[in-house]
């Protein structure tokens, strides 16, 4: 699998057409998803110019993973690379360099900005449209040339990307218009690094195979009880020998940005805090006859807090990114038969702070909502895991906090529907059919594209029944996640490809969760092919 050089994104490149004069390409109108080019539903669209293109049979949609949406065949040869052909952004529409810059290097084509679009070209241009969903295209191939049109710059690029596909499949782009957009507004990959510490470069790796399947977050959870991953400069005790550099870590968010995918980072607390705990012991959760519960920091010492909000400080200027998860799951002092019997000094400040009805799991709901105001000040949105959030109780869940669903098995797991019924949102990370865990602990086996493909859908939240179709517009997306939990039982080369079909029909059902017009074969084959 290819890894994306950084220099073919630079925008510092020297290109010595950019400044050949602008002439606009007309082409009929259409404001579907904010693109230009014929109208298109399924029927046959405006016939290309050329009076040959009557001797070709009706086209077939592009090629590509995700498939696309909705295409409207035409008549014609369509497009592909050849002499001469050349990758154009319309003058204008300089946020488009990095895009059109990439596509020219991958199809080994020539790049111009600004100029006028001729036979053999690819012409990107933004179409600005506030009724136009975030992240849509439209490409219309047509008379030897395509344009690709959206109301933002990933919408675009996201069009380079079907493009690149359909000419790796089938050596062109089929005669005829798409109009496409993704059903799902987050679509992740969910790395644990803590328990496995993955290096930069096959991090960096998984990016452009990301980009491609047009997935727009990474998820990194970099702080458990075997390893904090990340340099720190104001906690450097916590951070483990082998862990990513501040300028790799710079280095991965600035290349997913230029491929419009933004880092989801997450500290994991209260429980899950291990590494920090080996650096700061007096900070262990402890029963009342001494033992040490772990991965757990005792709530009631007000250092814990401390420590886990400067971190958060300091790494909200590291990730730019609008998400943050703040953990809240597997806090242990919850899962004990009685926590206030076993947690003494828990049990009287939670009586202190919310009355004689104060308990331990008030606690630990205030102590998420704690952290989530740090992300939320920050002008952030915060997420934690399904688990952290508890029926009843003194203490009720910030509602700013958005739920990543991963599991009803766990203590305290509430059924998907109870926060949909409150208008929280949700992100899908169901550990029936997402998750990856390495050396298949407790049951987990790993998942297969076929059953993801064929079963799961953005509705299927927990186990395998979907939640009602009214909930749909709450389910943000979903994500596919790799867990470290036995870190040698993979290699990373073992991982990459024991991932890439899983993923392939993830990010298949995210950006369309109807019925898939290919069956597993052809899609399976499609996916090998351009991989």
């Amino acid at each position: 699998m290819k890894k994306l050089n950084a220099p073919v994104l630079a925008v510092g490149l020297t290109v010595t057409a950019a400044a050949v004069a602008l002439a606009v390409t007309v082409w009929p109108d259409d404001d579907t998803y904010g693109g230009s080019g014929p109208a298109s539903h399924g029927s046959a669209v405006t016939p290309s110019s050329d009076p040959s293109a009557k001797n070709y049979p009706l086209s077939a949609a592009p090629r590509a993973v995700p498939s696309v949406r909705e295409h409207g065949p035409a008549r014609g040869p369509g497009w592909h690379p050849g002499k001469g052909s050349r990758v154009l952004v319309d003058k204008g529409c300089k946020g488009l360099t990095d895009e059109g810059r990439l596509l020219a290097h991958e199809l080994k084509i020539g790049y111009v900005y600004g100029g006028t679009a001729r036979a053999g070209d690819i012409e990107l241009a933004l179409k600005p449209d506030k009724k136009a969903p975030r992240e849509s295209y439209t490409l219309t191939a047509r008379d030897s040339r395509v344009l690709i049109t959206g109301p933002d710059e990933a919408g675009v690029f996201y069009g380079t990307r079907t493009l690149k596909q359909s000419v790796k499949a089938d050596g062109k782009v089929p005669e005829g218009v798409v109009h496409d957009k993704p059903a799902s507004a987050q679509r992740r990959f969910n790395l644990d690094i803590a328990r496995k510490p993955f290096d930069a470069a096959w991090i960096e790796a998984r990016l452009p195979e990301m980009a491609d399947l047009k997935l727009n977050q990474l998820g990194l959870h970099f702080s458990d009880d075997q390893g904090f991953r990340i340099a720190s400069s104001s906690h450097p005790e916590v951070v483990s020998p082998d862990h990513l550099t501040t300028a790799q870590v710079h280095k991965i968010v600035s290349l997913a940005a230029r491929l419009h995918i933004t880092v989801v980072p997450e500290i994991d607390s209260p429980g899950h805090l291990g590494a920090v705990i080996k650096a700061h012991p007096d900070l262990q959760l402890k029963t009342a006859d001494g033992t040490p519960i772990k991965g757990a920091v005792d709530v009631s010492n007000p250092k814990a807090a401390q420590i886990v909000d400067s971190l958060l400080g300091e790494y909200l200027k590291l990730f730019p990114g609008p998400y943050w998860n703040v953990g809240g799951d597997e806090y242990q002092a919850l899962t004990v038969k009685s926590p206030e019997a076993s947690f003494p000094q828990l049990a009287a400040l939670a009586r202190k702070k919310y009355g004689a009805k104060g308990t331990v799991q008030d606690l630990a709901v205030a102590w998420l909502n704690d952290r989530a105001k740090v992300i939320s000040k920050a002008g952030r949105t915060p997420q934690a895991w399904n688990d952290g959030f508890f029926r009843g109780g003194v203490v009720k869940a910030d509602p700013a906090l958005q739920v990543e669903y991963w599991t009803g098995k766990e203590f305290g797991a509430r059924p998907p529907e109870e926060y949909l019924a409150a208008g929280r949102r949700v992100v899908n990370l169901n550990d029936e059919y997402l998750y990856y865990v390495l050396g298949q602990p407790n049951n987990f086996t790993y998942p297969t594209g076929k059953r993801i493909y064929q079963e799961w859908t953005p509705r299927v939240v927990r186990g395998t029944k979907a939640v009602p179709a009214k909930y749909a517009h709450l389910i943000e997306g979903g994500g596919f996640a790799v867990w470290g939990d036995f870190p040698n039982a993979q290699t990373p080369a073992q991982v990459a490809a024991g991932i890439r079909m899983p993923l392939a029909a993830t990010a298949q059902k995210l950006w369309d969760p109807d019925r898939p017009k290919l069956t597993w074969t052809q899609f399976s084959a499609l996916a090998a092919k351009l991989g």
